[in-house]
């Protein structure tokens, strides 16, 4: 059998193509960030906006969750964060009339690109059952229609709450308080397809799924690795955080397959040198890895100190930090000191030199960070590998003092703040005690289902609801077609929204999209609350008029759904919960650990961090009580003779799933995405040249799938390793191809052929 994506957009007449850059923002990127503002916008919209952005009386962004230090800038983001505002904020809309002009048919036939240029959503549109457009609906009909779904389900599993990254705190928690009510932990969200592995391996090792360094310590460390990841375009804020390291003594080393531009040169916009000068070299060491070779690189490294310690006793390994605070590390040193050198290199396409180097480095600093993104939880091995790093940091004590620890950087705004508000299908009993306790009813035990696992249930008829709080599901997820087909069978789907995406054309047998306000606009008098990459607490507050008078804020919209479910419920004041902000934070308060006198702390400029026992008392949360030192067997990915290994990227002009433009600066490409990086060795092996088109295929055993007329990029990647962007590339991952433990679906180590259409 083969699985091909949709017939749709797959020529790109304007592609064209450079040489990469070897640097990021300086002028270009003020330029680009002020011209998607006017174009979105209009001059005096961006100057009022832009100036609110991450300021203590300002909005968060929507775009990623990367922390604000206490001293801000006036103008405190990014190029990426101007685009993701610009989307937001645009004065172009979605209105009736554009529904009426577009069947649902011919709506799915567009780009993901296409369909958000077309502007803010601006009031509920409902399709029926049987037709082909959207049209207008109330309010109260819409909420009705979802709460008679939902009452008429022979069990609360059979419907799925899914959740992306951009809902507040309070809307969060009264959503996941809805769900339980109703029934059930089907709360899948983003995180399952991100950094979902990132919070199985840190919650087994460390007892706490989140990072262990704030800001400051990013600032204070001697050693820096950033792994797997491109702050240059997905985090951009981060390259000051690195440039301010640099400045105080911090060495950088970036493992990546792709040499990304914002770790090889930053020009800060923010500072004069940046923009006239030739910046801040930020990575100091490149390692550029094979895919799937991280956790032999941290392995290795370990091996290289275990041997340094056994050279010199008592000068490497903090002993003293092992025999207090860990258990676990003779077993685990005993397997790294077999580790096999030659199935390193093979793993991770390095020679061995470069490894003895960095780890050169590693002895030389007093305090290590490792920061990491999707480059490392998107392997069917990945959780084992953060497992790994933890290993080589508990192994010098860099864990729980200044300048050191784990440092996993999160995407979306907030999405951290969803699960700590309960967004989770497996809550802890602890929060569903204090939950149960605080509103008197019992919640449900059993696991719910995380996101593969709720697209399976709708693919076998098992879940017939299909609720979403923001988001573009259909994306963000793997294996297109079954994941289409799977929302196609069920009896309603509902997608609370800002913009128009493509979930909004795939529907079930009923659909409904609610629109809600952004994170830019005016919720009233009223503010909400967030929480960045590393625990900090803050309030939000939109400055901007509402881009409809028919749009509610989430929390709104979910507390006239409850009422509409429940009427008169004895439980939970939803009535006041949908005007008082302040009781929804007071709850907060009494159920989630660390939101003590929430509503006070929240008001002090700049909030408050979250209580983090590893980084604050040396104190690990486990079952045992101490850190744990495991055992990851090193098992090399080899690739089938004619194959690559790929990997999913996001371009420049991209952010999660929404696509802001056609361009891929840093790499050279303009005006097309339907393209793959290819080494030129690679290339030439295969017998093919840079700027031919070519299919790829990846091979399942449950068959083919095929992504359509890709044009091949010669560029500087890994051997045997190539790169192209998501969502385009998600038709190749299998429903099934996913993390062991975390069921986070392997979006980077696809192994695919390249071939020449038919």
């Amino acid at each position: 059998m083969v699985r091909k994506a949709p017939k749709k957009d797959v020529t790109e007449e304007g592609l064209e193509v450079g040489p990469p850059k070897e640097w990021a923002a300086g002028i270009p990127g003020v330029t680009r960030s002020l011209l998607t503002s006017y174009a979105q916008m209009g001059a005096g919209r961006t100057l009022l906006t832009l100036a609110r952005v991450n300021q203590k009386d300002g909005f968060d962004c929507p775009g990623c969750a990367w922390p604000e230090g206490d001293h801000r800038s006036p103008a405190e983001f990014c190029e990426n964060g101007a685009k993701a505002v610009a989307e937001e904020a645009t004065t172009r809309r979605v209105t009736r009339d554009f529904f009426a002009a577009h069947r649902i048919g011919d709506l799915a036939g567009h780009t993901d690109y296409w369909l958000g240029q077309q502007g803010r959503l601006t009031e509920p549109m409902y399709k029926p059952e049987g037709a082909d457009h959207y049209e207008p609906i109330t309010w109260e009909r819409a909420l009705g229609v979802v709460a008679e779904e939902l009452r008429a389900l022979d069990d609360p599993d059979e419907a799925v709450f899914y959740t992306s990254g951009r809902t507040s705190n309070e809307a969060a928690f009264v959503y996941q308080l809805l769900v339980r009510r109703f029934g059930t932990n089907n709360l899948p969200d983003c995180s399952n397809m991100c950094h979902e592995s990132s919070g199985s391996a840190l919650t087994q090792t460390l007892g706490i799924g989140k990072g262990t360094v704030s800001l400051e310590d990013l600032h204070r460390a001697d050693l820096v690795f950033v792994v797997g990841q491109n702050p240059g375009t997905n985090h951009p804020r981060m390259l000051s955080a690195l440039e301010r390291a640099k400045r105080n003594g911090a060495r950088i080393v970036a493992v990546n397959p792709l040499p990304e531009a914002g770790l090889l040169r930053f020009k800060n916009p923010q500072r004069p040198s940046g923009l006239a000068g030739r910046g801040t070299p930020l990575a100091d060491r490149f390692l550029q890895i094979r895919l799937n070779g991280d956790l032999a690189l941290f392995k290795a490294l370990s091996r290289l100190l275990l041997e340094a310690e056994d050279a010199a006793p008592g000068t490497v390994v903090d002993h003293a930090f092992v025999q207090e605070h860990t258990h676990g590390y003779e077993e685990w040193a005993a397997d790294t000191r077999a580790l096999d050198w030659a199935e390193v290199e093979e793993a991770t396409g390095l020679d061995r030199g470069a490894v003895e180097e960095t780890a050169r480095d590693v002895l030389a600093a007093k305090s290590v960070i490792v920061c990491w993104a999707m480059g490392l939880t998107q392997h069917r091995n990945s959780v084992a590998t953060i497992r790994e790093v933890v290993n080589f940091l508990l192994l010098r004590g860099n864990v729980g003092r200044p300048g050191a620890g784990v440092c996993p950087v999160r995407g979306h705004s907030n999405v951290q703040g969803d699960r700590t508000m309960g967004i989770y299908e497996k809550p802890s009993a602890a929060f569903l005690d204090a939950l149960g306790g605080e509103f008197g009813f019992e919640p449900p035990r059993h696991h719910g289902l995380d996101t593969v696992e709720a697209i399976r249930a709708l693919r076998a008829g098992q879940a017939k609801v299909f609720f979403a709080m923001g988001g573009n599901f259909v994306a963000a997820t793997p294996d297109t077609e079954v994941t289409e087909a799977a929302l196609r069978r069920a009896r309603l789907t509902v997608q609370v929204s800002t913009k128009l995406n493509r979930s909004h054309a795939v529907c079930g047998e009923r659909a409904l999209i609610l629109p809600t306000l952004g994170r830019t606009e005016r919720d009233r008098d009223r503010f909400v609350t967030v929480e960045d990459s590393m625990g900090m607490v803050h309030a939000s507050r939109g400055r901007l008029r509402p881009a409809s008078p028919d749009l509610l804020p989430e929390v709104e919209i979910v507390c006239g759904l409850a009422r509409e479910l429940f009427g008169d419920d004895p439980y939970v004041p939803w009535k006041e919960f949908e005007t008082d902000y302040d009781a929804i934070r007071d709850r907060i308060a009494r159920v989630v650990p660390g939101f003590d006198d929430f509503n006070a702390r929240v008001r002090a400029p700049g909030g408050f961090a979250l209580p983090n026992a590893p980084r604050d008392e040396r104190r690990f949360p486990t079952a045992t009580g101490l850190a744990t030192f495991t055992v990851n067997p090193l098992e090399v990915l080899r690739v089938p003779e004619g194959r690559l290994l790929l990997q999913t990227v996001r371009s420049h002009d991209q952010y999660n799933t929404t696509i802001y433009g056609m361009d891929d600066r840093y790499r050279g490409v303009s005006n097309g995405r339907r393209v793959v990086f290819v080494n030129p060795d690679d290339l030439a092996e295969r017998g093919l040249a840079d700027g031919e088109t070519v299919d790829l295929v990846s091979e399942w055993p449950d068959g083919e799938r095929r992504a359509e007329r890709f044009r091949v990029i010669a560029y500087p990647t890994a051997r045997g390793c190539c790169a192209a962007y998501f969502p385009e590339t998600n038709v190749l991952v299998p429903l099934d191809s996913v993390a062991e433990t975390s069921n986070t679906p392997t979006s980077k180590s696809v192994v695919v052929r390249l071939v020449r259409p038919e």
